[in-house]
């Protein structure tokens, strides 16, 4: 007989434990669609050529000491990253195409405080279990609706306090109702206070000339 412990079981795992036990049994404590009561949730409409400007702008709060952000790809974890170190944010990032002993390097600079801020992927979180996260800040919106749940879930650990923002485009409108059904709670989304939505976008700047600026940025993003 075989059991299997999980703080958090995917819906990935729980198929490849039906392919190899013979009618297995799942006991849960709670709900996978319930999010922390400690955690509070915020939600911010973001136009998304705007969305490193409102993270910037976020950031300029000197209480988010810890901060956990989430990206839906690689590429956009890698090119968030960048640009944070171009700002002198102190970051890393973590995803499928880093190995396993830089993911354990990033995560532990982050715990000693030696970042501040951590860009994941929805792959790489899993692996994330870190108390002190003051923020989680959803860039991206999850694929996986479920995955928001398990995303705020980085932060208001062990009963203290914790905050989610999420930043909302119009694209995401429809996922964000499908998301309310399953957690059956409404999540308000706003503006964000004191930010310009009527600026324009920042202009494109090419990855090498963020590299030469400031030459940490590579450093920092093969952490």
């Amino acid at each position: 007989q075989t059991l299997m412990f999980s703080a958090t079981l995917s819906r990935e795992i729980e198929t490849l434990t039906k392919q190899f036990q013979k009618s297995p049994k799942l006991i849960e404590v709670g709900r996978r669609s319930n999010p922390a009561e400690t955690v509070t949730q915020l939600l911010y409409e973001c136009p998304g050529a705007l969305k490193q400007v409102m993270l910037h702008q976020l950031l300029k709060d000197e209480t988010m000491n810890m901060v956990l952000v989430f990206a839906r790809t690689k590429h956009g974890a890698d090119r968030i990253c960048r640009k944070l170190s171009a700002e002198n944010i102190h970051c890393a990032a973590i995803h499928a195409n880093r190995s396993q002993a830089q993911r354990q390097r990033a995560l532990q600079a982050f715990k000693n405080g030696e970042i501040r801020v951590l860009v994941a992927t929805d792959i790489a979180s899993r692996g994330i279990d870190v108390d002190g996260i003051s923020h989680v800040i959803n860039f991206d919106f999850p694929d996986q609706l479920e995955d928001y749940v398990h995303r705020i879930g980085r932060t208001g650990r062990a009963l203290a306090k914790g905050t989610a923002i999420t930043f909302i485009t119009k694209e995401n409108l429809g996922d964000l109702r499908r998301l309310e059904k399953i957690i059956g709670k409404h999540l308000h989304c706003g503006k964000l206070p004191g930010f310009d939505y009527s600026q324009q976008a920042p202009a494109r700047v090419p990855e090498d000339f963020i590299r030469e600026r400031d030459p940490r940025a590579g450093a920092h993003r093969s952490e």
